[in-house]
């Protein structure tokens, strides 16, 4: 009886410093992503108050920009109309929460304007988070604003935590943004996007993914992006000299009002006015490029001119009430497809302004947010 009692309390204690183990390193792997958290936080807020701060004074003020100044005016805690960083310190990131395991601000180059950021969010389905299915995802806010945390908020939240139950693991990246009078233009934000990519090629084994199945999703600017990801190639496109030569498989991709085009501009003409100007050209050409550069930098960011019929299946999802992205790409980018026998599928949403806005309020949207996010899942899902 001693013996087997001793050898119990043996076994107990050896129980009790394998928990005690695994319960401090749950601790320290918390502790871990709490400073990467604080530390990404306070970049995020320099870099947003910066790009709202016009007249480079330190602090956001409503006359800057009264548009933007009711999705921020809850941190203006004095009620000054003006909002500084402390104030903006108290700006929450919505990570997106999955009840699984996360890598979160894991830093996948090093530019002139900071280093760029990835989240990654693997399966909670499984044990064995190795050779995933990989979805991408790349954010809107018009080249120019956004950042990963998007895929924590509304319907990206019901898309993503749906897909991973599904055995996919979602990594949400962030890219430089576009500034009036800056450096940083359209093309930078499809180059920093590759580079994620190719950083996720590069360290596969380590971080469990499946080069072989990488898919492509995102929103607005974010949906062009994904266009591009998709349909380019690889190697096109050149950023980081370190991420160059990882090479990955892209399986398919879904556009939510992205577009398409640049070189057609009549595409964003929504209602055919005959004095439209071009919005999105400034956030393609630099400035200091040459003019005879124009065509060729409008083509490069236009992901229908790499459109063949070997491309990988897309899903373009576009509202026929929208004006910021007009419907027009959608129905061209599905001729074309036709023209090419290349795999695009397309949905209009009626009645849908950007963002699945209602475009005549009180008239619901056709199909309905549900069961667009249900179609962006079973898209996904139909290639497992």
């Amino acid at each position: 009886m001693k013996i087997v009692l001793e050898y119990s309390y043996k076994n107990l204690r050896k129980l009790l410093v394998i928990l005690s183990i695994g319960l401090l390193n749950t601790v320290f792997a918390q502790e871990k992503e709490n400073k990467s958290h604080e530390a990404y936080a306070i970049i995020t807020v320099k870099k947003e108050l910066n790009r709202l701060d016009s007249n480079k004074n330190g602090k956001y003020e409503k006359n800057e920009n009264e548009k933007t100044w009711k999705r921020y005016q809850h941190l203006d805690t004095n009620k000054d109309n003006s909002i500084t960083l402390e104030e903006f310190k108290n700006l929450k990131l919505n990570y997106l929460k999955t009840n699984g395991k996360r890598k979160l601000n894991i830093p996948y180059k090093t530019t002139k304007e900071g280093k760029q950021y990835l989240d990654i969010y693997y399966p909670t389905n499984t044990n064995d988070l190795s050779n995933l299915p990989t979805i991408v995802y790349t954010h809107g806010g018009g080249w120019a604003a956004g950042s990963k945390m998007g895929a924590g908020n509304a319907l990206f939240a019901k898309v993503f935590n749906a897909l991973v139950k599904k055995g996919f693991c979602i990594v949400s990246i962030d890219y430089r943004l576009y500034t009036k009078g800056g450096n940083v233009f359209m093309r930078d934000c499809v180059i920093d996007s590759k580079d994620a990519v190719r950083y996720l090629s590069k360290n596969s084994e380590k971080l469990g993914l499946d080069t072989n199945r990488f898919f492509a999703f995102g929103d607005s600017a974010g949906g062009q992006i994904a266009q591009m990801l998709l349909l380019s190639d690889p190697e096109t496109l050149e950023g980081d000299q370190d991420l160059m030569g990882y090479d990955y498989t892209m399986i398919a991709g879904v556009s939510w009002y992205g577009p398409c085009d640049f070189e057609k501009t009549s595409l964003f003409n929504h209602d055919d006015r005959p004095n439209f100007q071009d919005r999105f050209g400034p956030r393609i050409l630099n400035p200091k490029s040459d003019t005879k550069d124009k065509l060729k930098l409008y083509r490069e960011m236009s992901p229908i001119n790499y459109l063949t019929k070997n491309s990988p299946p897309l899903l373009m999802i576009q509202g026929d009430g929208d004006t910021t992205i007009p419907v027009k790409h959608a129905y061209y980018m599905e001729k074309k497809a036709k023209k090419v026998n290349a795999p695009v599928e397309i949905i209009i949403v009626k009645n849908a302004g950007h963002n699945w806005r209602e475009a005549t309020p009180g008239t619901p949207i056709n199909p309905s947010h549900e069961q667009i996010v249900q179609k962006t899942i079973s898209f996904f899902e139909s290639f497992l």
